[in-house]
């Protein structure tokens, strides 16, 4: 199942190539980005909350998931302007996080690092890519089920009272409708911008809709 023709055919040695894509601003592209960041930023929360929930057993202080919002928010300016993609925070991690419970430091740098290399040495990050799909599929179920447990663990711990119940069940239930209906909010007379922002990802409906249920249900302690 390891093909190693990808590293053969791969150069030793390759630099970004600054500004690549020559940066143009659009109405339309500036609000959907606004909006994705807000979304980006909520999610953000939420994988802080876990990580250190999940390895600390521990609420995360203000400091640290503002140094975490900022620290992304930086490093995809960085990565716009050298020609690659925006980040965001995986939700992936957090599972391997709080299965090994291994929070250090030096072994985030140390992974930075080695995607670092990934990204200037081509037959490195082709060698990566020779892991057979049943490993990583079977890695990615085992972090996917932590993740899944964790997020249980995180809303327990909210108490699962009615209204909590209703924000987190209709949120929850709107965004895994949108990613099994194809183009769901892209009928007859919706704007494509709706589709663009909405649509192109479950997480952002479902953080709208938690946000403004939130707000709009009353909290059932008053």
């Amino acid at each position: 199942m390891v093909s190693f023709e990808r590293i053969i055919e791969s150069q030793w040695f390759q630099l970004p190539q600054i500004n690549h894509f020559r940066i143009e601003f659009h109405t339309t592209a500036v609000v959907s980005m606004v909006i994705m960041y807000i979304v980006n930023s909520i999610q953000a929360i939420g994988d802080i909350s876990a990580t250190t929930a999940g390895a600390m057993d521990r609420e995360p202080s203000d400091s640290e998931l503002a140094g975490g919002i900022m620290g992304n928010g930086l490093s995809s300016m960085l990565s716009a302007f050298i020609g690659g993609l925006p980040t965001a925070t995986f939700s992936q991690n957090v599972g391997i996080v709080t299965i090994t419970k291994v929070i250090n430091k030096f072994v985030i740098a140390l992974a930075a690092a080695i995607i670092l290399l990934a990204g200037l040495i081509p037959k490195f990050a082709a060698l990566l890519t020779t892991i057979p799909l049943a490993v990583l599929g079977g890695a990615t179920l085992t972090v996917f089920a932590a993740i899944t447990m964790t997020g249980m663990k995180l809303l327990l711990s909210a108490k699962l009272t009615p209204r909590n119940s209703a924000v987190v069940g209709i949120s929850v239930a709107l965004g895994v409708g949108i990613s099994q209906v194809a183009n769901a909010l892209g009928g007859p007379g919706m704007p494509s911008w709706v589709q663009e922002i909405f649509g192109s990802s479950s997480v952002i409906l479902a953080t709208l809709m938690a946000v403004i249920l939130n707000q709009m249900i009353p909290d059932e302690r008053k």
